[in-house]
């Protein structure tokens, strides 16, 4: 049986299982790897003063993980630079905020480059290799170039970005032609492949084959659509849990029979968070009758805070809700409780059951777990209402719910007034299609789907990429 090898950017395999903190993803992938006797390789997160190859290897809870370190200026280039500063805003089509500086794209061929020469001896003949998201665009173009003949996939956790956007990158075409090294391609939804295509044919010459595949710079290669889900079985035993049981009793005791709307979200221009706040601050000025009677609970921890851009919008929210709840406070009330901290996995679900609504409202977001967690942690017999942006990739699948244009302030105040009074009967309707979806679409099936589709997608013999 051939074993699936798992290449990311940073490991998550967790060294115990039953963590609270331990992700769906990260739980369903453990899961995979041990079903296929796998290895997990990526980077260590730590540094050495000069790049060695030289890996770490554990076992956590059953999984194989193969780690190696970089170096400063790998760090400084390849993540803080192109995949964080350069690929990660341009995929959100924020081109404003993408840094083009020629030192961040050499460190991000050359870690790549490293990061195949690292893994390419410890593949063996039959082994499938799922390599994962923007850091490693290139990695199967390298490891071709090495000799590695095995069937190789991608999958895009963001966004694909739209062509007039892309073509700002300098060596775009580049970048695209790496990816024909896969044998096959998994995008979220039907947009982001549509974007795909499109810069393929209208801007490179490609062609579609009619059968899922694209043929250009002499290559081809099989596309697909794997809408990635949430670990449904074990965030439902999280919510029950005595964690989650707790932080849900904390959290009703600590709302007073106030609503509670909950947002919770990495700290992130694309998360929308403070066109979410001006909604929200729009929802008290046209609904004064609510006031003192709400709250929200924004729960945002910080990430890349290293990074400038990061640094600034963090500025921007901590004036934008004191300027808010100065406005609005009352002595016994507060409109927004704003929280710069990680919670585990169990506290989240509970957080999620208290609440009234789910606030999920990206501006651009490639699946966006949190609107499914929060769905699946509702009580069927009085569930919450999620109010999520069409600009999310989970809004494709999730229709239900209340869909609103995260730039209009109006209209997410007109969604946080629905959400709060819509009847019992409707909010049960809504709750149930969504809890199918969830059901239906969950990390295991995004798993599955993959790796069965990367199992039987066409190899092209001789197709010159070694």
């Amino acid at each position: 049986m051939s074993r699936l090898i798992v290449v990311s950017n940073r490991v998550s395999a967790p060294a115990d299982p039953a963590a609270g903190s331990a992700g769906g993803l990260a739980m369903a992938l453990s899961a995979a790897l041990k079903t296929y006797d796998g290895l997990w390789f990526g980077w260590s997160g730590q540094t050495v003063e000069t790049f060695t190859g030289e890996l770490t290897h554990q076992d956590r809870a059953g999984v194989k993980v193969a780690l190696v370190d970089l170096e400063a200026q790998d760090v400084d280039e390849y993540y803080n630079g192109y995949a964080n500063k350069t690929l990660w805003p341009l995929f959100h089509h924020r081109v404003d905020l993408s840094a083009n500086e020629r030192s961040y794209g050499e460190g991000y061929e050359r870690v790549n480059r490293r990061f195949a020469e690292v893994l390419a001896p410890l593949i063996e003949p039959d082994d499938l290799i799922w390599i994962h998201d923007y850091h490693m665009i290139p990695l199967a173009r390298d490891l071709r170039r090495l000799g590695i003949t095995n069937r190789i996939g991608f999958f895009l956790h963001t966004p694909w970005p739209a062509r007039q956007l892309l073509v700002t990158l300098p060596h775009h075409r580049r970048l695209v032609e790496s990816l024909f090294a896969y044998d096959l391609i998994g995008f979220h939804t039907e947009e982001w492949l549509d974007l795909f295509r499109d810069y393929v044919v209208s801007e490179a010459g490609g062609e579609l084959d009619g059968q899922g595949g694209l043929e250009c710079f002499g290559r081809r290669v099989q596309t697909g659509i794997f809408p990635i889900g949430i670990d449904v079985d074990s965030f439902l035993k999280a919510t029950a849990s005595a964690g989650g049981r707790r932080a849900h009793d904390r959290m009703t005791a600590s709302a007073a029979a106030r609503a509670m709307v909950v947002g919770v979200d990495r700290l992130d221009y694309s998360k929308g968070l403070e066109e979410r706040l001006l909604g929200y601050e729009q929802f008290l000025q046209d609904n004064p009758s609510w006031r003192g009677g709400v709250f929200l609970l924004q729960v945002t921890p910080i990430s890349r805070d290293e990074v400038e851009t990061y640094q600034d919008i963090r500025a921007r929210l901590d004036a934008l809700a004191g300027r808010i709840n100065g406005a609005f406070a009352e002595m016994d009330w507060q409109p927004i409780r704003y929280l710069n901290r990680t919670y585990r996995r169990d506290q989240l679900a509970g957080l999620y059951r208290a609440a009234r609504v789910g606030l999920v409202t990206p501006l651009r977001d490639g699946m966006n777990l949190v609107a499914k967690e929060y769905v699946a942690a509702q009580d069927p017999a009085d569930p919450g209402v999620l109010i999520l942006s069409r600009f999310a990739g989970a809004a494709e699948q999730m229709g239900e719910a209340l869909l609103v244009n995260p730039f209009s302030r109006e209209e997410l105040s007109d969604a946080i007034l629905k959400a709060l009074t819509m009847p019992l009967e409707e909010r049960r309707r809504r709750w149930e299609a969504l809890m199918r979806v969830v059901r239906d679409t969950d990390v295991a099936h995004w798993r599955d789907a993959f790796v069965s589709a990367l199992k039987v997608a066409p190899v092209v013999a001789d197709d010159g990429r070694g």
